[in-house]
């Protein structure tokens, strides 16, 4: 995308993701000390949240946990169904961009109930319920967003868990420089003609990859932005009964493909389906691909930015206000007292 060309820049959606370069760059390492001091000596971690503030932050927690065989046993899932859990032995990190979400509220006044103690919060808004009732609150530095979609405000949650979780166990920091400088890079990547037109032409567009958040969040992102129907599909699933009802034109796009799954990716569905497939990589693919930069240890990151880039790109050319969707809302359920 061209930031700075006019069917781009008139966007809040399109501002807000570029907006993410700087908030990368300038992220306060030493103000979420106290932070990850707090969860040092937890044992069980439960991530919550609505929508995005929790797919994308939590999911790539969990995975970067379990990566790096970190001592913490780890869950998320959305504040609703944890309402039914018995969360007494967990420290509960709760990401909300309003930092008024109805679901996540509700938890926190039961868990409160409960005297649970160790509530903590990210929003992205200063003197809202969130932050009152958490024992310590970061207020990220994205600011207010605009745009219906989340964009700078999930890549912040996300980077701020990553944060605290190696302050809490020791291990090196990010090169922040370097994580916004391919952002941006990716971000400013034109995608091929081809590829924007399969998408602009789908009836449905799947999402295939791991377990780590970025598939899912940019599964949301695609009703939200190109206002198409959309599906994850986790890990090899697209192959295990789903291709009974996939056609010709829908979609799959896979992020960094499981290398020895490809061929069968291809049998099952390209050659047997006809159905258009495209891989977003930083290495090698059979399929035609979306080629970006890697980062050890944040490759996530940089996915999700090329997918923001590829649907901002088809929903431009669809001629989408990318800024005024029908009928969803910023604040999917908002707690009122």
């Amino acid at each position: 995308m061209n930031q700075h060309d006019q069917k781009y820049e008139k966007f809040a959606l399109i501002r807000e993701m570029f907006e993410t370069v700087d908030i990368i760059k300038s992220l306060n390492l030493e103000k979420l000390s106290e932070f990850a001091d707090c969860i040092k000596n937890s044992k069980n971690i439960f991530f919550t949240g609505e929508g995005s503030s929790r797919i994308f932050p939590s999911k790539r927690a969990i995975d970067f946990s379990l990566k790096n065989n970190l001592q913490f046993n780890m869950h998320s899932e959305g504040a609703v169904q944890a309402m039914d859990y018995n969360l007494k032995d967990f420290t509960v990190l709760a990401a909300s961009n309003s930092g008024r979400t109805k679901e996540v509220v509700q938890l926190f006044l039961k868990l409160q109930k409960e005297n649970h103690n160790k509530l903590f919060s990210v929003v992205a808004n200063e003197n809202t319920p969130l932050q009152e009732m958490a024992s310590s609150c970061v207020i990220l530095s994205c600011g207010k967003e605009n745009a219906v979609a989340a964009t700078k405000s999930v890549m912040e949650q996300a980077l701020v868990y990553d944060i605290i979780l190696r302050k809490s166990t020791g291990l090196p920091m990010p090169d922040l420089n370097e994580l916004s400088s391919k952002i941006k890079d990716t971000l400013e990547m034109v995608i091929p003609e081809d590829i924007v037109n399969i998408l602009k032409n789908a009836s449905t567009i799947y999402f295939a990859g791991r377990n780590n958040g970025v598939a899912e969040e940019l599964t949301l992102k695609t009703n939200e932005i190109t206002r198409k129907k959309s599906d994850y599909l986790e890990g090899t699933y697209a192959v295990h009964g789903i291709e009974e009802v996939m056609n010709k034109n829908e979609a799959l796009i896979i992020i960094d493909p499981f290398s020895n799954e490809e061929e069968k990716f291809k049998s099952c569905l390209a050659d047997k389906i006809g159905i258009p497939v495209t891989a977003v990589t930083a290495g090698d693919s059979i399929f035609p691909k979306i080629k970006i930069p890697r980062m050890e240890g944040y490759d996530e990151f940089i996915q999700l930015a090329a997918g923001w880039n590829l649907l901002a790109t088809a929903g431009v050319e669809l001629g989408i206000n990318l800024d005024m969707p029908q009928r969803a809302r910023k604040i999917g359920n908002e707690f009122t007292a």
